[in-house]
């Protein structure tokens, strides 16, 4: 069966979210926003592409800082609500530099930072 974009569930601005998880080691790495063409461009390229909310435009993963997402294979949750990436991550996933986004823990009501920024 081959794949058809439009039988997922978008939400009311056309997008669906989509996790990226480390294809090795299963570690979460960050969550984004996909559309129908950002996905189409993903499955072109092989090069994650997000859509920002923030910026109303096309983000290719890495294309300015070098962090590239390689994706490996993308999945598709039962609900067909929510993607899940699994990628090759070239250096940190997070704009702070961390290897994952989900750095924060909280622990008895208190938020502890586990993740220390990576160095070049």
């Amino acid at each position: 069966m081959s794949f058809d974009p439009s039988t997922l569930k978008f939400n009311a601005q056309g997008l669906i979210p989509a996790i990226a998880q480390d294809h090795i080691s299963g570690e979460v790495l960050m969550f984004a926003w996909m559309n129908t063409e950002a996905i189409a461009r993903t499955l072109a390229t092989r090069q994650v592409t997000y859509w920002s909310r923030s910026r109303q435009a096309f983000w290719a993963k890495g294309k300015t800082s070098g962090h590239v997402q390689k994706l490996v294979e993308l999945r598709i949750d039962c609900d067909r609500d929510c993607l899940l990436l699994r990628v090759d991550q070239a250096g940190p996933a997070c704009h702070t530099l961390r290897r994952s986004c989900f750095y924060t823990v909280v622990r008895d009501g208190d938020e502890v930072i586990t993740a220390d920024p990576m160095l070049s």
